[in-house]
């Protein structure tokens, strides 16, 4: 056969090469599109690196984070990581078919991993973690067989982790850890026979860990932190003995540790448990585990005692097995982990001692034994440990003392809990030395003696809690010396020292505190003194509690500094004076408790502006104002207790306004008024008090709209007519109280009633119902067959009454034209009093203004007015709106229209009309008695004291025996007692006083409106018997009797004879107490033995 001639040949040879050329000229123009189409989605490039360097005047060869093969000039990498780029993945990526590495970690590539990824079938290397991809994992990727590592973790993938991954035969590394996976774990991915890193934590994988992941037996990483798997562990996992940390926590894994755990993982580094519902025993096998070095089983339910061979584990570094259900004993062989830095043990149920080998863990930094039942000692070698940062102990029984020199061989000690044991003795000086120190906690212990004033060398301190010991202040001071130094702890944040004896004053220095202080609790210490002005500075403080101690003064001023506190409590101490306005700009208060002190003045209108108000508590103070109407404006009020003061006025409706208030007493008061039904709103109240207050009117149908009461006391008032049916839905009730009022009608039965007995509705005027709550049966219901009967004659009475109504009406509308015309009432027939009108009571009172008020009381208000002949007088003026109002002008007019005394208020004359009732009565300039007892601006001695008693006697013997018919006062009070210029004293306001008539057997007592010193058979049965006018028990004040501190034995004796008076006078049966007349007698005696026995020790001294 011929050859080929050469020219052929070489013809050939050039158009090979020419295809070849032409081919790879193609290929290669792929590649630079899908480049350029991926540079054209990017839409923040930080350092411009694509917009100068990809450019087509090079070869995309060169260009930066592409990578191509040496012969074809494909690409073979794309590595874009850590360069802050924006955008979304370009689909055509798939057409770099020679791609073996994409890497675009931690840029913020979001949308969706493109779905044609799956066409890169030489890809080994896909990293595309910490980017703002969503959307699901293509199951295409699959395809790509060649696929070694797969990392998209810390996105925002959804959907299930792709089954198909699994026929991956060469993937080793399988990171999807922090997204959003759900579903289940694929049992396919155990056919994944070369993987070593399965990472799917913090995610949202539910069921139960597949048995199949037990033949991964090239596993070293296996981690499903942070998931809701449910279920057992499946044991197969453990004989896996390449692994080197499994971490399964936080998820909701049950059952018990297999008991050969520790047999088949020669090379486990971590085991992460904690955080799941596992049971049983910790097996001792897992002490087998040589290189174990973090050890995580807290928070689960394990039970039994900790391995006694835990010792064995020499590479331990970390062990947390806190918040178990763990007993026993510690074992000592804890102290063979010589590498061990953290151990924590805290919150089980162990016992004994702590063990004496644990100061021999020299490598140790955190020590947490806290909230157990361990005892004895706290071994002195734990001390010596120089690299400890914390220590925990906590919640124990420990006792003895704290080692003297704590602290000097603490260089690092960074926090100290030895809260709530039984530690005594003294504080350690020595314990300022650990300079590092930045939390104390030594309260609820019996340490004593006084507080180191060392510890104001700790200049990092940011926490000290003292509170609960017996700590004193430094011996020989006055001042709390220890808070000056700690003046020198500059980033302090919480002082605490309550409950212990420090009893000294606060110092000035108190306002020269960390500018840091957030908490602040001083409370049951016995402090005296005031609140120094300085707390003003405390400019960061949030909570401060001066609670239960003997503090004066007033609430500074300089309170609004304070402007950042939310909680504020100085109850039970003796602070006086008013709440200043600068407290109301406050406006982060959400606490503020003051409840027995000494308060005073009105509650300030300005307490509207603390809008975010939970917790309002002024109780026991004497408080005489009316509630501001702002207080109800306080929406976010939950608990209000304004109960023990002398407030005054109505109820306002606008108490609707607190829609979350859970408990409200304003018991002991002098509210008068009806309840608004708009009470009826507060439908989250579960604790209502109006007790002892002068309320009346009708229960309103609203209560029944108080669906989360329990509690319910409205005892001790004037409220009438009947109990609402509408309270049979009171469900919650456990408590009800509506005794001494004048309700009537049929209880009702059925609901909460069942479960109220007599008590509850004791004292009141007509109410009937069942036998077992004392009350007569209620009338049976009218027969059908008197149906007819009563609409032939009841019927046309009503209709004639509505009409003499309507008719009345019309005369009263026309009578009004005059209301202001003089009707004078002839109080004395027989004695001349001089004619008052309306309109020369208002000139003389410049129109009842608040400036002439002298005082207000339930049914009426005192002013003080002069008459247009110059005579100065007191007018009161009775409040009409009040029931009780004409009864008690009646009364009053009934008796002071006879009565002539010197020790009886006198009556000048009346003013009545239609709308209007006054009395004008003899004006007493020096005041009242209360004044004189209660004021510190006030004072009286011994001798005045006694006259004053010898005068209010006179005057109630006149009352009682020597009137025309007796009288009781019934009201009798250092308020209703008036001095004159000559400091004799005088009694008045008998509004609700009784006389007993001689043809009467008893008298109703039913208003008795507010009750002052009164006998308790009249405040609780409401009567008074006629035949015992004599023994009716008026006390006036025990305070009269106090004495005026002197304590000779002149006035020791004179004070034993007037208590041993009151005593007679105070015997629990009215038949036994000593009567006026005789009362007078006695008082007399006791007066002159007094005057001799002073002149006599005056006259002996000279």
């Amino acid at each position: 056969m011929a050859k080929p001639p050469l020219v052929f040949l070489v013809t050939v040879l050039l158009v090979h090469s020419c295809i070849v050329a032409s081919v790879a000229s193609l290929s290669n123009f792929t590649d630079l599109s899908a480049l350029l189409a991926f540079k054209a989605r990017i839409t923040i490039d930080p350092d411009n690196v694509l917009a100068y360097n990809w450019t087509t005047k090079s070869s995309f060869c060169s260009w930066i984070g592409v990578f191509c093969s040496q012969h074809r000039q494909r690409v073979t990498a794309l590595i874009l990581s850590h360069m802050g780029i924006h955008g979304t993945i370009e689909p055509r990526l798939s057409n770099l078919s020679f791609l073996v590495s994409l890497d675009l970690r931690n840029n913020s590539f979001h949308g969706y991993l493109p779905n044609n990824l799956g066409q890169l079938r030489r890809l080994r290397q896909l990293y595309m973690g910490r980017n703002e991809l969503e959307g699901m994992i293509p199951p295409s990727l699959s395809q790509c067989q060649e696929l070694e590592e797969i990392a998209l973790e810390l996105n925002k993938l959804s959907g299930h982790v792709p089954r198909e991954l699994a026929i991956l035969p060469k993937l080793r590394v399988l990171l999807l850890f922090n997204n959003s996976l759900t579903g289940t774990i694929p049992p396919s991915l155990g056919n994944l026979s070369m993987l070593e890193k399965l990472v799917f934590s913090n995610n949202s994988l539910r069921g139960s860990i597949p048995q199949e992941l037990g033949n991964l037996h090239n596993l070293q990483q296996f981690n499903l932190l942070d998931n809701q798997l449910t279920g057992s562990l499946p044991s197969t996992i453990f004989n896996i003995s390449k692994l080197q940390i499994i971490d399964l926590s936080r998820n909701s894994l049950s059952g018990c540790l297999p008991t050969n755990v520790g047999y088949g993982l020669p090379n486990l580094e971590g085991l992460y448990l904690g955080r799941n519902q596992l049971s049983g025993h910790i097996p001792s096998s897992l002490c087998r585990c040589g290189k174990l070095r973090y050890l995580e089983l807290h928070r689960n339910k394990f039970t039994g005692s900790l391995p006694r061979e835990i010792g064995n584990l020499s590479n331990l570094q970390q062990v947390y097995i806190y918040f178990t259900s763990l007993s026993g004993t510690i074992p000592p062989s804890v102290g063979n982990i010589s590498k061990l830095k953290e151990l924590d043990f805290g919150d089980n149920n162990l016992v004994g001692n702590i063990p004496e080998e644990v100061g021999h863990l020299l490598n140790l930094e955190i020590l947490s034994l806290g909230i157990n039942h361990l005892s004895g000692p706290i071994p002195k070698a734990i001390f010596n440990i120089s690299t400890l940062q914390i220590i925990a102990l906590t919640s124990n029984n420990l006792s003895g003392y704290v080692s003297t020199t704590t602290g000097s061989r603490l260089p690092n000690l960074e926090m100290l809990y030895l809260a709530l044991n039984r530690l005594r003795g003294r504080i350690p000086v020595s314990i300022s030395n650990a300079s590092m120190l930045s939390v104390l906690e030594l309260s609820s212990n019996s340490f004593d003696g006084p507080v180191p004033t060392s510890l104001g060398n700790l200049q990092l301190l940011q926490i000290l809690n003292l509170a609960g010991n017996q700590l004193t202040n430094q011996p020989d001071t006055h001042e709390l010396s220890f808070m000056t130094s700690l003046t020198n702890c500059r980033i302090l944040e919480e002082l605490q020292i309550e409950r212990n004896q420090l009893k000294g004053n606060l110092p000035d220095s108190i306002g020269n505190l960390s500018t840091s202080l957030e908490k602040f609790n001083g409370a049951v210490n016995q402090i005296t003194g005031r609140i120094p002005r300085g707390i003003g500075n405390l400019s960061n403080l949030i909570t401060l509690d001066f609670g239960v101690n003997d503090i004066t003064g007033t609430i500074p001023s300089t309170i609004r500094g304070l402007d950042k506190l939310q909680r504020l409590f100085l109850d039970d101490n003796n602070i006086h004076g008013s709440i200043p306005d600068d407290l109301c700009t406050l406006m982060r208060l959400g606490e503020l408790v003051l409840p027995k002190n000494k308060l005073s003045g009105p509650i300030p209108n300005c307490i509207g502006n603390l809008s975010q108000l939970k917790i309002l508590d002024l109780n026991s103070n004497l408080f005489t104002s009316l509630i501001p109407l702002s207080l109800w404006s306080l929406r976010d009020l939950s608990f209000l207790n304004l109960s023990h003061n002398s407030l005054h006025g109505h109820l306002s409706g606008e108490v609707g306004n607190l829609d979350v208030l859970e408990e409200m007493d304003l018991s002991w008061n002098q509210l008068s008024g009806n309840i608004p039904r708009m009470i009826g709103d507060l439908q989250k109240l579960s604790h209502l008090s109006l007790s002892s207050n002068s309320l009346q009117g009708l229960l309103p149908q609203s209560f029944g709209n108080l669906i989360s009461i329990e509690f319910l006391d409205l005892s001790m008032n004037n409220l009438s007519g009947e109990i609402p049916k509408s309270m049979k839905k009171l469900l919650l009730l456990k408590y009800l109280n509506l005794s001494f009022n004048r309700l009537r009608g049929e209880i009702p039965n059925g609901g909460p009633f069942t479960n109220f007995g007599a008590q509850s509705f004791m004292g009141n005027d007509a109410l009937c119902g069942v036998a077992k709550l004392k009350v007569p049966p209620c009338p049976t219901d009218v027969p059908k067959s008197r149906t007819k009967l009563q609409l032939k004659y009841v019927l046309p009475t009503i209709v004639s009454i509505a009409i003499i109504f309507v008719l009345l009406s019309i005369v009263i509308k026309l009578r009004m034209k005059k209301r202001h015309a003089q009707i004078p009432v002839d109080i004395s027939p027989g004695m001349a009093h001089r004619m008052v009108s309306y309109q020369e009571l208002l000139r003389a009172t410049d129109n009842f203004s608040e400036a002439n008020l002298l005082g207000a009381g339930s049914f009426s208000s005192v002013y003080k007015g002069t008459l247009s002949d110059g005579t100065v007088s007191a007018v009161k003026v009775l409040d009409l709106q009040h029931e009780g109002a004409f009864r008690s002008f009646d009364a009053e007019c009934q008796v002071l229209r006879n009565v002539r005394h010197r020790n009886l208020v006198k009556i000048i004359t009346t003013c009545s009309n239609l709308d209007f009732r006054a009395l004008v009565l003899q004006y007493m300039p020096i005041g009242s008695l209360e004044k004189w007892l209660y004021s510190h601006n006030y004072c009286l001695d011994l001798l005045q004291r006694i006259n004053i008693m010898m005068d209010v006697a006179l005057a109630m013997e006149y009352l009682h025996h020597n009137f025309v018919e007796p009288v009781v006062h019934c009201d009798l009070k250092p308020t209703n007692v008036l001095l004159d210029e000559d400091m004799v004293a005088h009694v008045g306001d008998f509004g609700i006083a009784k006389i007993l008539a001689a043809d009467e057997s008893t008298t109703q007592t039913k208003t008795l409106g507010s009750i002052g010193y009164i006998a308790p058979e009249l405040s609780l049965r409401r009567w008074v018997d006629a035949s015992l006018p004599h023994a009716v028990m008026e006390v006036l004040d025990p305070n009269l009797v106090r004495g005026d501190g002197d304590s000779s034995t002149v006035r020791k004796q004179c004070f034993s004879s007037i208590m041993e008076l009151a005593m007679d006078c105070s015997m629990e049966w009215p038949d036994e107490r000593t009567n006026m007349k005789d009362v007078v007698v006695r008082l007399k005696k006791i007066k002159l033995e007094f005057v001799a026995n002073v002149e006599g020790s005056s006259s002996s001294n000279h």
